[in-house]
């Protein structure tokens, strides 16, 4: 961009200090803080949008469809494994078009998967293989994360980095309890019929307009759309090129904490998607639609408490207690399931995974605290040493630890894919999910000792 098109362009902002004390209390603060909040609006549908499949699949047999356990199953894997796949050339778009652009592009093709769903959805003719690219473009929303994350870091200043992507990326996830709230009850109010759109009857006398699940979001995403494009601002200084972004792939701390990440998010984004049809499989007679959304919003709310706790006790500690109550839910959920002549405990399986749920949101938010912490002291130490100016030491450290976020959560998401999968593959291969619950379990309890092992000794980085 040149000099007289940056002068021309009000939303870009040419001198971003946020470190200097007085330019963010006079005017940064303000501008960091509106470009957050429309940030979380955007996000937070596009978790909407990216976990739709968790609340259509139980559906879909219910308006006329055939599909066995494990196809609807890999349905709401579907987006999960292309969002993370997605994540990674999102991650690098912000330095490259800018912060708002990229928001407002991101978030108006979410429409797409949303229309052509619910299009879908009215015809029961409709083959499964089209449901499976639905699924996949529904993707394009969870990639958002990467790009909103490593977009909000640029603003804030290192002290105040920890509360604002908890605040992102919790209440965006809380994207995910909103739609298992909304879903549940707009399928059944006739609010698009003007449209064409026919219901289904029911075997209790109601009737089902599926496809208003999908079609609600349009109008949403448009309204966030436009308010990106308003008051959204692009940061000049944060502007790469991939090949400025790629070497933070070749460090050590990157792979180490893209697995705590993705034992965090990954779980809670997981058990999102996957809660539902696993609660309906083990315990058929009861009605989980109206309870799947609790889990998501404690995960989403406790995200951003996680992120504010790490900046008080330090994220590594957090992040260390945090697993070890994960493991420990994982082992009690083993006691809750139907199996060797007992029936399950439903109301018991439910509180031991809320707890699942909240461990999962809130190590999402210490273990983002710590990757934004730890990748600014290791990329301003390395620059230091090779004789760089503090200025060029910020500047990277910025840079470093945008492309870190963004491929992180990449990795991360994958296990949106792979828990519902898991479970879907153990439910056909024994009739039940402790095949893949014991693989969780192990997992957790492998990150307890790494996190302790690499971070929590006296020599290791703090954050």
């Amino acid at each position: 961009m040149s000099q007289q098109s940056e002068k021309n362009n009000h939303y870009l902002l040419s001198n971003w200090k946020p470190e200097n004390p007085a330019f963010w209390e006079n005017k940064g603060k303000q501008i960091a803080r509106r470009n957050l909040w429309i940030s979380v609006a955007c996000l937070l549908l596009a978790f909407c949008v990216w976990m739709l499949f968790s609340a259509v699949s139980v559906n879909l047999n219910k308006v006329g469809f055939n599909f066995t356990t494990d196809e609807l199953f890999l349905l709401t894997a579907l987006p999960s494994l292309s969002g993370a796949i997605l994540r990674v050339p999102y991650s690098f778009m912000v330095p490259i078009f800018g912060g708002r652009y990229w928001t407002v592009i991101s978030t108006v093709i979410l429409i797409i998967p949303c229309i052509w769903l619910g299009i879908a959805i009215q015809n029961t003719a409709t083959p499964y293989w089209v449901f499976i690219v639905i699924a996949l473009l529904c993707g394009f929303a969870g990639a958002n994360f990467a790009s909103s994350m490593g977009n909000i870091s640029f603003f804030f200043p290192k002290a105040k980095q920890g509360s604002a992507l908890g605040v992102n990326g919790g209440l965006g996830n809380l994207g995910v309890s909103v739609m298992q709230m909304v879903a549940p009850a707009v399928i059944f109010l006739p609010i698009f019929t003007f449209l064409g759109v026919h219901g289904a009857p029911q075997g209790d006398g109601s009737t089902m307009w599926l496809a208003n699940a999908a079609w609600v979001w349009a109008p949403l995403l448009l309204i966030a759309t436009l308010a990106a494009w308003f008051g959204m601002n692009d940061i000049a200084s944060s502007k790469a090129s991939v090949a400025d972004q790629l070497p933070v792939l070749g460090r050590l701390h990157m792979w180490v904490l893209a697995l705590l990440y993705l034992a965090t998010f990954g779980s809670f984004i997981g058990f999102s998607a996957g809660f539902a049809m696993l609660s309906k499989t083990q315990f058929p007679d009861v009605n989980i639609l109206k309870l799947a959304f609790f889990g998501p919003f404690l995960g989403a709310l406790a995200r951003s408490a996680g992120g504010v706790i790490s900046d008080k006790l330090g994220g590594v500690r957090v992040t260390l207690v945090n697993f070890v109550f994960m493991a420990l839910f994982t082992a009690l959920l083993f006691l809750t399931l139907p199996g060797g002549g007992s029936q399950g405990n439903f109301i018991t399986f439910y509180i031991v995974f809320m707890g699942l749920f909240l461990t999962a949101g809130l190590g999402s938010g210490s273990t983002f605290q710590m990757i934004a912490i730890i990748f600014r002291q290791i990329t301003i130490a390395r620059v230091k040493k090779r004789g760089g100016s503090d200025e060029q030491a910020q500047q990277e450290a910025v840079t470093d630890t945008a492309a870190a976020l963004g491929f992180i959560s990449a990795i991360g998401a994958v296990g949106g894919f792979f828990i519902p999968k898991a479970f879907g593959t153990s439910l056909a291969m024994t009739g039940s999910p402790v095949g893949a619950m014991k693989v969780f379990l192990v997992f957790y309890i492998v990150c307890v000792v790494v996190t302790w092992a690499v971070y929590g000794r006296r020599t290791s980085p703090k954050a």
